[in-house]
């Protein structure tokens, strides 16, 4: 399934734990249909001591962020949005913010 988010984009969280805050797009997975979204959805892997005596590790990464729980923020309006798209010549598509209508590619 193709996305109208890509990577680098902002967008704004819409529901669940971290609703109402924003970041950029690291990782897109569509098989999964989610989204890796920067400082997002902060999660905790803790390793194991790799030696006896040492101590383990508690090890901070992003989690997935569902795709239906996210929002663009247009670059021109700085709203959280929904996009559109445009053919415009050539069969070139382009994304278009809804409520602004500018282009964001």
């Amino acid at each position: 399934m193709r996305y109208k988010i890509k990577i680098n984009d902002r967008v704004s969280i819409i529901a669940g734990k971290d609703k109402g805050k924003s970041g950029k797009v690291i990782q897109v997975l569509p098989a999964m249909n989610k989204i890796v979204v920067e400082g997002i959805n902060v999660m905790y892997k803790h390793l194991r001591s790799p030696k006896r005596g040492e101590k383990g590790q508690r090890v901070q990464f992003n989690g997935p962020v569902a795709i239906s729980n996210i929002m663009l923020n247009c670059p021109k309006c700085n709203k959280a949005t929904r996009v559109g798209i445009k053919e415009s010549d050539r069969q070139a598509k382009t994304r278009f913010c809804k409520k602004c209508k500018e282009l964001i590619d």
